[in-house]
């Protein structure tokens, strides 16, 4: 029996499950888009009901795959979708917002995204998001690869406030949010998605962490979830088209790291003592 996925609370009230599922490289392979779909319906019915995806991803391949999978149960999912900044003038976000609609066979994306910052206004991308608002074609609006400056920049644009989301680079080997963006965030009631939470797969293969694993009867994937659920505030958004590794990811959230095994982890991998550039990829 599963203890319940944590969730945190956004900025319009609604709860979500502070682990979720990821799309990155969805949608690129026909071959494979079966066992993506069945992936994704196994973390649904395990709870991790936010599904993160994007325009870029897969040309829009991936967006497809996530509605074919919550088909028939799009109530359950909480979708979070992004423009890309070249799209991201206010008629070119409101059309790739369409576009998306359309691959994603639905009425409305709960979260929508600036994927990064482009060339476009922040001004122009946001009243184009609050144009949408509006619309009903999405509920709630956010950013994602943005710094502490961003952030404060985009909340000095009209309407900037209603920023819902901050997406960012976050795992036990990329902690730099942790000295200042984080914090920020967290005063300001804006949730952390944190992408990329195994480090692309290299977490997997540290030797510190595979021994920690061990001594919790865990894997190493499991350990590095675990530690982001104990961060306020951060939705882990890791990526499978695995359905066992669905399962091994949501088995992760039953794992209660004590302040002694936290302490282990931070001797092993450092948080940050000063100002970092934030990390992307």
């Amino acid at each position: 029996m599963h203890d319940p996925i944590p969730a945190t609370t956004f900025p319009d009230g609604r709860n979500v499950p502070v682990l979720g599922q990821g799309t990155w490289r969805m949608g690129e392979i026909r071959a494979k888009a079966a066992g993506e779909i069945r992936s994704l319906q196994v973390g649904l019915d395990l709870g991790m009901t936010l599904i993160d995806t994007a325009e870029m991803y897969g040309d829009g391949g991936a967006e497809r795959i996530v509605g074919e999978a919550v088909h028939g149960r799009r109530d359950e999912a909480f979708i979070v979708s992004k423009v890309l900044p070249s799209n991201a003038s206010r008629s070119g976000t409101i059309a790739a917002c369409e576009r998306s609609l359309r691959n994603l066979g639905t009425d409305r994306i709960d979260l929508y995204l600036l994927h990064w910052r482009g060339g476009h206004p922040l001004a122009e991308t946001v009243a184009a998001f609050e144009e949408l608002k509006k619309a009903g074609k999405i509920l709630a609006w956010g950013v994602s690869n943005f710094d502490v400056d961003d952030m404060r920049e985009l909340q000095s644009v009209p309407d900037g406030g209603n920023v819902a989301a901050n997406q960012v680079l976050y795992n036990l080997a990329r902690r730099g949010i942790e000295y200042d963006l984080l914090p920020w965030c967290r005063d300001r009631g804006v949730p952390v998605m944190a992408y990329s939470p195994l480090d692309e797969g290299r977490l997997l293969h540290d030797a510190d962490l595979v021994q920690i694993a061990k001594a919790h009867q865990a894997t190493p994937a499991q350990i590095a979830l675990a530690f982001l659920k104990t961060r306020s505030g951060v939705i882990t958004i890791p990526k499978t088209a695995s359905a066992e590794r669905a399962r091994e990811n949501r088995d992760g959230m039953d794992i209660h790291l004590t302040a002694e095994n936290l302490a282990e982890l931070d001797r092993v991998f450092p948080p940050p003592r000063r100002k970092m550039r934030l990390e992307v990829i």
